[in-house]
């Protein structure tokens, strides 16, 4: 994930957005390239969407919505994640050729609108997001 692919993936999200958010933009070893909250995006969302982005980045799957749905009733497995994952919706990992490069999370909306911006920026960086 190259910075400039960073800035596309925030200023589509900044445009798309329909309340504010913050949204995080990591590489493939899930550290920040670039984060952005929005005027008015409660501070906590930052923290948030850097969470989604690093587990979409380094967990086994794709999105934190398949992590999430992945460990859905299973305890133990759950406690042997690493403590930084978040299983919240709204990140997503970024792919090149099939290849994961990075990820993005977004915060300060409802999972399921924040994953349609992250998809969103994903695109809009040129890349495409594992789903």
């Amino acid at each position: 994930m190259t910075h400039e692919q960073a800035l596309d993936a925030i200023r589509a999200t900044c445009q798309a957005a329909p309340a504010p958010v913050s949204i995080a933009v990591v590489d493939d070893h899930g550290e920040l390239v670039a984060c952005l909250a929005m005027d008015g995006a409660a501070r906590d969302t930052l923290e948030n969407a850097r969470r989604k982005a690093y587990t979409a980045a380094r967990s086994d799957a794709t999105s934190t919505r398949a992590l999430a749905e992945k460990v859905r009733g299973a305890p133990t497995e759950l406690a042997s994640f690493d403590p930084q994952f978040s299983f919240f919706h709204g990140g997503v990992a970024a792919l090149a050729d099939g290849r994961r490069v990075g990820a993005v999370g977004v915060s300060g909306l409802p999972g399921a609108e924040d994953e349609r911006l992250a998809v969103a920026a994903i695109g809009a960086a040129g890349l495409e997001p594992g789903t």
